[in-house]
């Protein structure tokens, strides 16, 4: 996965996030705004109207004692771990 950082202050950061689409930035931004300190995280997969870009940039803000790159990083977990529940309830059911 290819990540190119847009914007960084200690509570936001934006990257855009090459060859994915809705499906991966709908399942990081809903595990981003479960994450404690996280104020907003939104996406953007057709920024072309502003600068010709086209892969999804991620947002994310957070409170003043929340660095964004830690809360990006909690995200992260977060999804790994619905994904790992979902495979063990699978093969639990199989």
């Amino acid at each position: 996965m290819d990540l190119r950082v847009i914007d960084k202050s200690e509570t936001e950061l934006s990257i855009e996030i090459a060859g994915e689409d809705h499906t991966f930035m709908n399942v990081i931004k809903g595990a981003l705004l479960e994450t404690e300190g996280v104020t907003a995280a939104t996406y953007d997969v057709n920024p072309e109207q502003s600068g010709g870009q086209t892969d999804p940039v991620l947002t994310i803000k957070t409170a003043s004692d929340v660095d964004a790159l830690d809360a990006l990083e909690a995200g992260t977990d977060r999804v790994i771990e619905k994904a790992d529940n979902l495979t063990e309830a699978f093969e639990a059911a199989a």
